[in-house]
């Protein structure tokens, strides 16, 4: 990696919505308090314009029960297809706005809920970062291994991507 490239306000959240879009999984880390502390995937449904990330979860999840109590939260990503990684700490809220839930719906959606958001244990989670920590790569699997591959044998310094601190 090349010298920490630390971003903040909106270069932060463009770095976010690069590595983070919507579909993408990610591990939902909440009881952040306690050890172990509580993870669970979940399915990325927006990152809206201002970072704030939009999840589809049931009302009596652990995760909804852990927000309720502590709303710090963490959110890791990793892409070990493109060795794109993400690690963002802020609160989580439990929402019920119908008019978010239907911009965000999709028929596949229904896997997880039956009546739709009509079901009676359907809740948004709105997770909104203030801090965060990334790492991009800026190429593909097989361009990152060929670089480290290339200063392993010339003993020059890989630059096969960037790092960098995350501040909203």
């Amino acid at each position: 990696m090349s010298t920490p490239k630390n971003l903040s306000q909106q270069d932060a959240i463009q770095k976010i919505q690069e590595l983070a879009s919507s579909g993408s999984f990610v591990m939902l880390c909440t009881r952040l308090g306690h050890q172990p502390f509580n993870t669970c995937p979940m399915t990325v449904q927006q990152v809206a314009d201002n970072g704030t990330f939009w999840f589809f979860s049931a009302k009596n999840s652990d995760h909804n029960q852990d927000i309720a109590r502590d709303p710090r939260t963490q959110v890791l990503l990793s892409d070990p297809g493109s060795s794109d990684y993400l690690s963002l700490f802020g609160h989580a809220a439990i929402v019920n706005d119908r008019t978010k839930a239907e911009e965000l719906w999709t028929a596949t959606d229904k896997a997880w809920f039956e009546n739709g958001i009509d079901d009676e244990n359907f809740s948004l989670v709105k997770f909104t970062p203030s801090e965060g920590q990334y790492w991009d790569t800026k190429s593909n699997k097989m361009v990152t291994m060929f670089k480290l591959a290339a200063s392993v044998i010339t003993g020059n310094k890989a630059e096969i991507g960037e790092t960098g601190s995350l501040s909203l």
